[in-house]
């Protein structure tokens, strides 16, 4: 699955594309990056995430987990963000899947990027027969829930005090799409 936009020359090229194992140590590196930049939106803390065991090679049995699927963005063959679909296996809820590690490079962000990761992860579910896909989002990342409600997520659920970072909490929207 290889999909590329902008192929002008002086444009900047977007590729997309399923990340395989090898793709593993620039996920993280990008990941540890993010994080950085936006402690509050993931549920590990950059501290705890850099304290975990071998992660290269956890990261690259994730990508060969055939209920998950992490697509990437890449320009210039550096990834600059990606996005996972978890599908649920168990048969009664094989119809649902989930949207997670959904993060992009602060430089990339507000130019399309995520819409286009996010339009993917909704063609694949399409393909893959998902009716649902779910999400948790916080509360104070705005810019996450108009991207969302503009690609026609709503809200179902509010957790309050989901997350404590640094002594201060923050809610999550738990937030649905239909396909």
């Amino acid at each position: 699955m290889d999909f590329t936009c902008g192929h002008h020359r002086g444009v900047v090229v977007l590729q997309v594309r399923v990340l395989k194992p090898k793709d593993a140590k620039e996920y993280w590196g990008l990941r540890l990056l993010t994080l950085n930049q936006h402690p509050d939106a993931f549920l590990l803390t950059l501290e705890e995430e850099q304290k975990r065991l071998y992660p290269i090679k956890r990261i690259s049995a994730l990508l060969k987990d055939p209920t998950r699927l992490t697509i990437g963005a890449f320009i210039d063959d550096r990834l600059i963000g990606t996005i996972t679909l978890q599908k649920e296996s168990y048969k009664k809820i094989k119809h649902k899947a989930s949207v997670l590690s959904f993060f992009i490079e602060d430089a990339y962000r507000n130019k399309g990027i995520g819409r286009r990761l996010l339009t993917e992860v909704i063609n694949v579910s399409r393909r893959l027969e998902i009716e649902q896909l779910l999400l948790a989002v916080v509360s104070t990342n705005t810019g996450a829930i108009a991207l969302y409600e503009s690609m026609g997520f709503t809200v179902f659920g509010l957790e309050k005090k989901a997350l404590k970072v640094n002594g201060q909490y923050f809610d999550e929207q738990h937030m649905i799409y239909y396909l």
